[in-house]
Parts: C-alpha cells; structure tokens; sequence
C-alpha cells in the first residue's frame, strides 16, 4: 500500500483552495488532522524510547556497583550521575550544534555549526529528537565509568564527561548520522556508494565509548594489587577482585537488556511513516537473539577452554552477562537490515569476541574493572564489520533505500564492510 498524498488544492496558498465547508474542504481537514496525529504519535514514540534509553543509565549504575569493591560503591555511583548530568549540558550547550547543527546532504564537513544551545528548535520534533540524542551521549560517556573504577579523580571525570558529550561524540555522529559526515549513508554522494550502515550505534557510540575507555585506563594504570603490589613488583598472576554483589550485576544487565528496546528499536526516529513498523520490529526480534546467543556462546566457550586447563566444569555469570551484553553492542549496528539468523550467528560471534578481548587486555596488563572494553569496543568494531557480510537486500532498501549494496553474503560486492574499516 502506498501513501496517500493530500491533493493539490490542499497546499497553503493554492490557486484553486476549496470553498469552506465543501467536500474538497473535508478532505483537506482530514489531511490536516491526520498530519497532527501522526506528528504527536512520533513524538510520544521517541519519549518513550529515549525515556527507555536514558534508564540504562540505573543499569550501568548498578552493574558497576555490584562489580566493584563495596568500599568504592558511593563514588562509583556519583560518577555514573555525573555522565547524565555532566552529558546533559555538554550536549545541550555545544553537542547537539556540533552534531547535527547545519548539516546539509548535498556537501561534506567535519562539524556542525548552528543550534548551539538549542536556538532556534522550538518544535516538538526538534526538541524531542534532542532528547533521543542526548539519551544517547550520555550512554557514550557512561562507557568509561566502570572501566577507571576505583583509580579516578572525581574532577577529571567531571571534565572528561563535559568534553566527551560537548566535542569527541558529537564529531563523530557528524561523521556518521549527519547528512553531511564523510561516512554517512544520507549524503547525496555517500562513501565507497552506501556509506556506513550503522543504524542504531554499534560503533558511534559503544566503539566511541570503548576506545575512550581503553585510553583511560591505559593513562591511568592498574589498580594496586590487580597486575603489580603495593611496591611496584610484578605479581605471579593477576588478582581479581571479587565483586561484591552479584545481584546489583544481574540487575544492571537486565536493566540494560530492557533499555536496548528503546536504543535499537527507537533507532527509527519515528513509527508512522510506511515501513518503519516493520523495522522497529525486526529490530526487537534481532536484539533480543543476539543477546541470547552473545550469553550461551561466552558463558559455554569459557566453561569448556576453563575444563581444558583444570579438569574441572565451572559456569562463570560474569560470562554470561557479559555474553548478553556482547551480543547486544554487536547487533546494534545491524538490528535493521539483519534476518534472525543472522542476528544468532553475529551474537555467537559476539562472545567469542568478548572473551578474545577480556584476555587480551589481561595480557597487556592493561585493567577494566568490568570488561566494558570488550563488550563495547571489541564487539562495536564487529558489530559494525557484520554488517557488511549479514545485510539483506530488502531489509538495506527498507532502513537505508535502493543503493545497490548489502551484505557479501548476499553477493553485494563488498563495499558495505568498507566504509566501518576506513573509518575506524
């Protein structure tokens, strides 16, 4: 079924405008009508899913205070209220301008440069969008927060937050989801022809956050006693420190689970026009199996290389969280152009990804109080490749148009999977 236009005479300013109460005058209320409806439905749609995405915010509160020592639950906490606070007025203040401010579809840039303090955007459209995106920074900036756990100075955290939403993350959704990014696939001259299918932020955000992350507990060190004593003597073998409550880590990763249906899902920016059910709910259907898979495949490959070493069988939860929550950062990226299996194997993926990236850092010593490098980091750079080798043609034309290109797997030729490579 196609959309149903309002007829000619129905324009403001119309040669031949209908009489009032004729049947053409009706018709063009009903238009009318049905214009407002749609516009409130999409507005309510985006609340609702940046209201789900900003409660994530409680999700990565709890799961890094249940993952760090009890000692260091109040300022952990005071951090991750900080990301909402300090995210909310970078944004505000400079983020939002640099991100989408003037982006023009028929040129290219580096940053936006209009709508700094919001100026200018007094519709409900506008300003609601705001919101979405500002839901989405802060999730950026919360990233780092149980990395650098335990070992950093509440005022650098306070700047890092204000320069993380107000310039890092903003340059690089202009890069990606602004009409005029060098990597973005709504430029009238996309990249490589399609530019980069990234559609709800498996590399704008969660690689964002991650390779932030990395940076700042490789300048920051490891915590006394994980890699080195007290004197500064390389330790045997690297000491965990247990969490101290595992049920805050469950919750946090159920919470976080929840709000992912407003971060991929809501990726569509609005539910009324033809087709954008469709995706929301393709969306939903590939978080929820990569998720499930992305859990299985960490927690199942660990126990079986953990039998391999000792003898012995051992189900590790924190595999298992971190599984699902791979799976999750891995799938953000494709949820819209994916089919359901496709979805299973790019979560099964995921877990071995985020075990090969939880050992690599333990190896170069390198300290992540609660493996959000490999969760959002390693799996954001896969995410994004997958989407190169698992994109369906119909589904590509559905989210992002007819340009010709989807995934290898499909006989796409292979350009999808470049523009994620050139820039990264």
């Amino acid at each position: 079924m196609t959309a149903v236009e309002a007829p000619g005479f129905c324009a403001e300013g119309a040669d031949n405008a209908p009489a009032e109460g004729s049947t053409e005058a009706l018709i063009c209320q009903a238009f009318a009508y049905t214009d407002q409806t749609n516009g409130g439905l999409d507005v309510f749609y985006l609340l609702f899913a940046a209201a789900m995405v900003f409660f994530m915010q409680a999700g990565f509160a709890m799961l890094c205070a249940g993952s760090v020592r009890q000692k260091n639950v109040k300022n952990i906490m005071l951090k991750n209220i900080l990301d909402a606070c300090g995210g909310a007025l970078g944004f505000w203040s400079v983020g939002y301008a640099f991100a989408y401010g003037g982006a023009d579809g028929s040129k290219k840039g580096f940053i936006g440069n209009t709508n700094f303090f919001l100026s200018g955007m007094t519709s409900g459209g506008d300003l609601i969008g705001f919101f979405f995106q500002f839901a989405f920074a802060a999730t950026a900036a919360t990233i780092v927060a149980g990395t650098v756990a335990e070992r950093c100075k509440f005022e650098a955290y306070l700047c890092y937050s204000l320069m993380l939403t107000g310039f890092v993350y903003p340059v690089v959704v202009y890069s990606v989801w602004g009409a005029s990014g060098f990597l973005t696939a709504f430029n009238d001259d996309p990249a490589f022809g399609c530019g980069m299918h990234d559609f709800a932020g498996s590399g704008v955000v969660h690689m964002t956050g991650g390779i932030t992350a990395l940076i700042a507990a490789k300048i920051l060190g490891p915590r006394i006693g994980r890699f080195y004593d007290a004197d500064g003597n390389e330790l045997p073998e690297p000491h965990d420190f247990p969490p101290h409550s595992v049920a805050l880590q469950v919750l946090g990763t159920f919470i976080l689970w929840v709000g992912w249906y407003g971060f991929n899902p809501g990726s569509t920016l609005s539910i009324s026009p033809a087709g954008y059910a469709d995706v929301c709910a393709l969306a939903a259907v590939t978080t929820t199996i990569a998720a499930a898979a992305g859990s299985v495949s960490a927690m199942f490959t660990d126990m079986v290389m953990h039998r391999r070493q000792t003898g012995e069988t051992a189900y590790d939860i924190t595999m298992c969280m971190n599984g699902a929550l791979s799976g999750l950062v891995g799938i953000t990226a494709g949820c819209s152009v994916v089919a359901p299996w496709g979805a299973f194997v790019i979560g099964i993926i995921a877990g071995w990804a985020y075990i090969f990236w939880s050992k690599l850092l333990v190896k170069l010593k390198i300290d992540d109080a609660v493996d959000a490098v490999p969760v959002h980091f390693g799996n954001g750079i896969w995410g994004c490749i997958a989407v190169g080798f698992f994109a369906e043609p119909s589904r590509v034309e559905t989210a992002y148009g007819d340009h010709g290109h989807y995934g290898v797997l499909y006989g796409g030729g292979g350009k999808l999977p470049l523009p994620p490579i050139f820039g990264g």
